[in-house]
């Protein structure tokens, strides 16, 4: 089993704010990164977590992204970033990624999935309820949010499964892919979307990363006494919230798990660049 951290999309760059301690080699501005995992296992194949932007986007960034999401973003479009390219370079073929998890499904996670149309599409129960019932609370807010050029091909998508153990270190609302033998879990981090959700795996030395999505996007929020929003940012979070205050509570229990659990659990981010710097390079 091995896992690579993938940049599946650079996205505008951004300064790192000048009382916020960097990681990494200090530097003070960087572009937005699309973060993705991609998993080796034994028994299912590749997996990737998230997908980033897909090949479809960057070649026709406004019809399929939207043209003010790419004038606000700034996508680099850089066809060598995205998952499907990725996944060659590392000498596998595109069917080979069986299983996609996603924290959630905005565009920037989601642009890649056209081109793994054969893979099982895996989100936590309350995005799947949010997307698939009309009657369910944000679904117009979800539904308008995947888009169109990102489902047109009828993605094979499955909620993961309530079942076992309910909690993640305290965290409740645990769920776990379908047809996976591989540890991973779907652990609830509402907010930023009705079902949003951190995909929790163990690494080759036991132990836990954390890949919290959007449930927050700089590292300044868990690292920061008070936390630091990023300017640039926050306004993003800020515009695709669905509830403000669960968003700031699970930010608090991550700042939590974070100070408690650090020897046990690696929390990072989706856009975060200096926090996908100091993981890529591990």
């Amino acid at each position: 089993m091995r896992i690579h951290h993938l940049n599946c999309g650079s996205l505008r760059s951004i300064p790192s704010p000048g009382d916020a301690p960097t990681p990494g080699a200090g530097d003070r501005e960087a572009a937005v990164v699309c973060h993705c995992l991609l998993i080796e296992t034994d028994a299912d194949g590749l997996v990737l977590v998230d997908t980033g932007l897909g090949t479809a986007d960057l070649r026709h960034p406004e019809r399929s992204l939207g043209a003010d999401w790419v004038a606000y973003a700034q996508p680099a479009l850089d066809p060598a970033e995205s998952a499907l390219r990725q996944v060659v370079r590392l000498g596998y073929a595109p069917r080979d990624v069986r299983h996609i998890v996603l924290t959630h499904l905005h565009r920037d996670h989601t642009g890649g999935l056209p081109d793994f149309p054969h893979a099982r599409v895996h989100v936590h129960p309350d995005e799947y309820r949010a997307v698939t019932d009309p009657a369910a609370a944000h679904h117009r807010h979800t539904l308008d949010r995947f888009m169109p050029a990102h489902r047109a091909h009828g993605p094979l998508l499955t909620p993961a499964l309530v079942d076992g153990p309910t909690e993640w270190f305290g965290f409740p609302g645990v769920a776990r892919p379908q047809g996976l033998a591989y540890e991973l879990l779907l652990v609830s981090l509402p907010g930023h979307s009705a079902g949003h959700a951190g995909v929790a795996v163990r690494d080759g030395d036991g132990r836990w990363l954390l890949h919290a999505g959007d449930a927050y996007m700089y590292h300044g929020e868990l690292e920061h006494t008070p936390p630091l929003a990023h300017p640039v940012l926050e306004p993003v979070q800020q515009g695709a919230q669905t509830d403000a205050a669960a968003r700031a509570a699970v930010r608090d229990r991550l700042r939590g798990l974070r100070r408690d659990r650090a020897d046990e659990v690696t929390v990072f981010s989706a856009h975060d660049p200096w926090e996908f710097a100091r993981l890529a390079a591990l």
